[in-house]
């Protein structure tokens, strides 16, 4: 009876922790599209393309030679660019156009995708991590990856940064302000498009950069982009859109059901997941954390 109850209290840790280290996958990458989301009023779509170039791009940096971290640093600010290309030359033109900025960015994720398929081949890849974080180690008596708890922690890191940057920093005062009322902001004479710029160049390198991540804890594909999408918007739509601690708490919610989902009811993992954002959408409209406008 104790070894039975022993196994279980193991097995429960274990999935504890796969959720929130998926959860924490999921965090990144919400982030950054519920901060574009919030800020600009821009739905962007290709963001889990952009997910996938972040994963595929450091990828081939890997298998030319390059080191991890260079490789990781050079994939995701390569992302931020690109996804601020698209907001200069497409997406700023869109303001307050949801049908067009979704027909644009669903037609990016093809474009994307195909690009994908031509570069890399339709194959799934994964790549190996250093040496020393691709052990295992013994958290209360059982084994688990230290990528996985390298996850978390560089997940909870970037909260920390993105939510002193939001609450604490001028940028992100006016960032707040201009979600509660752009046009005000525009009034006082703030460059608001420029600032605007900056969190959709930092919204796709928050993409581009959870891409990477997860390429060793679960590979990549050309047909992720569609897949992950689906889930950060799930994840926005629990937590509340523009605010890192929304994010924060639709992505650990999200990755604990799945963990556990998968666990117990396999056949049912996805389910639990629309029946988690149905509940939390009939009881709270605006997300767990979302304010009403």
């Amino acid at each position: 009876m104790a070894l039975a109850m022993l196994r279980c209290a193991v097995a429960i840790a274990q999935n504890l922790l796969n959720g929130v280290s998926y959860g924490m996958i999921l965090f990144i990458i919400a982030s950054g599209l519920s901060l574009i989301f919030g800020v600009m009023g821009i739905l962007n779509l290709a963001h889990g393309a952009l997910y996938g170039m972040g994963a595929y791009i450091g990828l081939s940096l890997i298998g030319e030679g390059v080191n991890f971290y260079l490789a990781g640093l050079a994939a995701i600010v390569i992302v931020g660019l690109l996804g601020l290309v698209l907001e200069r030359v497409f997406l700023r033109h869109l303001y307050k156009q949801i049908n067009e900025q979704v027909l644009l960015t669903l037609g990016l994720v093809y474009i994307f995708d195909n690009l994908i398929l031509w570069v890399w081949g339709s194959k799934g890849r994964i790549i190996e991590v250093p040496a020393y974080l691709s052990g295992i180690t013994n958290i209360l008596g059982f084994n688990y990856p230290v990528y996985r708890l390298v996850i978390i922690l560089v997940g909870a890191a970037i909260f920390v940064a993105l939510w002193l940057f939001q609450e604490k920093t001028r940028t992100g005062s006016i960032v707040r302000a201009g979600m509660d009322d752009k046009q005000m902001t525009i009034g006082l004479g703030i460059n608001y498009a420029l600032f605007s710029s900056f969190i959709f160049f930092l919204g796709c390198l928050l993409g581009g950069l959870a891409g990477y991540l997860a390429i060793p804890m679960m590979g990549i594909n050309p047909k992720i982009s569609f897949d992950i999408l689906l889930f950060a918007l799930v994840v926005i739509v629990v937590g509340g859109v523009g605010y890192v601690q929304g994010a924060l708490v639709g992505a650990l919610v999200i990755g604990l059901i799945d963990s556990f989902g998968k666990a117990y009811f396999p056949d049912f993992a996805l389910f639990t997941v629309y029946l988690a954002m149905i509940i939390i959408l009939l009881t709270r409209p605006t997300g767990l954390l979302g304010r009403a406008q």
